[in-house]
């Protein structure tokens, strides 16, 4: 079966929290704080594939995350950032909010989209020296990465169309060469819309168009269903 549609759930990472900790090296009198910041959360992004040809993965793998940034450390050590997370959906998918607002068309490979931003990172307690804090026994938290819903529609392109008058078989035929379950009845205009079906041959995979409503003289004109 053929997914052209998806919805999915985006989650950035968290940022990382920052560290209390201070010097303690025995020939450093008053070390003080020294507490590192922590990383940032990853993004996440949505980036157009040529590898791909429907949006059949996204059926059942529904959440995405990306990456937590880790922890500062002692001697103002930095945590490291959160790896971003970059989701490949088919060329000429389109992402849309929930509420059907168009967030991008990626109809080019390689072109993305970042759909959820990373957590801020906490700081670490040096940061928050002053003439009169010298030693903070605290630090800051990391923030929460954004997390919202997407809708995926992907714009797909068929390699092969069949088309013919009414009752000629092309539903039947694309049962046949494809999982796609089509309306199949005895009378004329039983498609009413295109349906598409997924045809594998050997190492070979395209994309059936078929059940194009019936071709009839004057069509074009609003004959029939026009």
């Amino acid at each position: 079966m053929l997914a052209d549609h998806a919805r999915i759930c985006v989650r950035a990472g968290r940022g990382g929290n920052g560290s209390v900790s201070f010097r303690r090296e025995k020939h450093v009198p008053r070390g003080g704080p020294d507490g590192g910041d922590g990383g940032r959360g990853g993004d996440v992004y949505v980036v157009a594939s040529a590898q791909l040809r429907d949006l059949s993965p996204f059926l059942r793998h529904v959440h995405h995350k990306a990456a937590n940034g880790a922890h500062g450390a002692g001697a103002t050590k930095k945590g490291a950032a959160g790896e971003p997370l970059r989701i490949r959906v088919p060329v000429g998918t389109e992402v849309r909010t929930l509420e059907g607002e168009l967030l991008a068309d990626l109809a080019t490979p390689g072109s993305e989209l970042l759909v959820a931003r990373g957590g801020e990172a906490g700081r670490g307690n040096t940061c928050f020296v002053s003439s009169t804090r010298r030693t903070p026994h605290f630090a800051e938290r990391g923030l929460d990465g954004e997390e919202r819903w997407l809708v995926l529609r992907m714009k797909l392109l068929a390699d092969v169309g069949l088309v013919g008058p009414p009752n000629a078989g092309k539903s039947s035929l694309l049962a046949a060469l494809t999982r796609a379950r089509p309306r199949i009845a005895a009378y004329p205009f039983t498609t009413i819309e295109p349906n598409l079906g997924v045809c594998r041959l050997a190492e070979h995979r395209f994309v059936t168009l078929a059940d194009i409503p019936g071709l009839i003289e004057g069509a074009s004109l609003g004959v029939g269903l026009g």
